[in-house]
């Protein structure tokens, strides 16, 4: 019997441990970002330069010639990309939105990717997919409450993270068509974090001392063991069945964000959390329906 298909259960329980841990990494940013004032961009850098070193062994056993690529100019739009969501997503914490209420907005990033496959990949969009899609900014309108004058250029910043992690993905997509996995995986590794470092540099870069490196230390255990959960997940169950645990995660956040930081969603925000929930497991159930289509066919 296939590992991946003995063990479903384990996977899906990995896959809410990996939710649980990113959840109490953000509500470290939120505290490290908002509470004690360290600047959101040099937050990012030592975030990454700490799980860098966590990734130093495979960085030192895959080799710098690993990064051998044909399409460099894709591989360096898809790291700034995704260092642009990262700093847009750690300011959101910085201007003091609730960790569920960023981690709500941010997942509207596979609708985002959506109408990019169809726009740049000219990829059809199914109505099911459209309907997702629907479901799916309809909840976000509510997060975001335009209609009350709500809207503003802080309640943006986790909207412009889903929409550079959309594009990341997209290009990433485009690459796994003719570059190997570790060559992807490397690029990231290597760049993201001094990319991360000019933006810090940029801000006035921070070093942290005292509470704060304790946190930032913290923060960095957390998250190797986020991605570990995440690794241990996909590798004892098919990806199509732990993947709608994934998105746990955003209750995830509204536990730890009233346990530890005393907020909650309340009145119609449930409705827009709902929604984008269900849009995005619509969208999965979507993906999975057309995949077994073409199985048949």
């Amino acid at each position: 019997m296939n590992q991946q298909t003995q063990y479903p259960l384990r996977g899906a329980m990995f896959m809410v441990l990996a939710g649980i841990a990113f959840a109490a990494a953000n509500a470290i940013t939120w505290t490290v970002t908002y509470k004690m004032g360290f600047k959101a961009q040099s937050d990012a850098f030592w975030q990454y330069a700490i799980a860098m070193v966590f990734s130093l062994p495979f960085i030192w056993k895959q080799g710098l010639s690993s990064m051998k690529t044909k399409h460099p100019i894709l591989h360096g739009a898809r790291i700034l990309l995704s260092v642009l969501g990262v700093q847009a997503f750690t300011q959101a914490f910085a201007s003091g939105m609730a960790p569920w209420h960023v981690v709500a907005l941010v997942m509207t990033s596979p609708f985002f990717v959506m109408i990019g496959a169809a726009v740049f990949l000219r990829e059809r969009v199914s109505a099911n997919r459209w309907i997702a899609a629907c479901l799916g900014f309809a909840g976000a309108m509510i997060l975001l409450r335009p209609w009350e004058g709500a809207l503003s250029f802080a309640t943006l910043y986790p909207v412009a993270a889903a929409i550079c992690w959309g594009g990341a993905s997209l290009i990433t997509k485009r690459l796994t068509a003719d570059e190997p996995q570790t060559a992807i995986t490397m690029w990231l590794l290597v760049l993201i974090a001094p990319i991360n470092g000019l933006f810090s540099l940029q801000a006035g870069f921070e070093i942290p001392t005292g509470s704060i490196l304790a946190l930032l230390l913290l923060g960095g255990v957390i998250m190797y063991a986020a991605q570990h959960f995440l690794t241990l997940a996909y590798s004892v169950a098919d990806a199509g069945f732990v993947q709608p645990f994934d998105d746990l995660k955003l209750f995830s956040n509204i536990l730890v964000s009233w346990l530890v930081l005393s907020f909650a969603p309340e009145g119609s925000y449930w409705l827009g959390i709902l929604l984008i929930l269900a849009g995005s497991l619509y969208l999965l159930w979507s993906e999975r329906q057309g995949q077994t289509a073409a199985a048949v066919a």
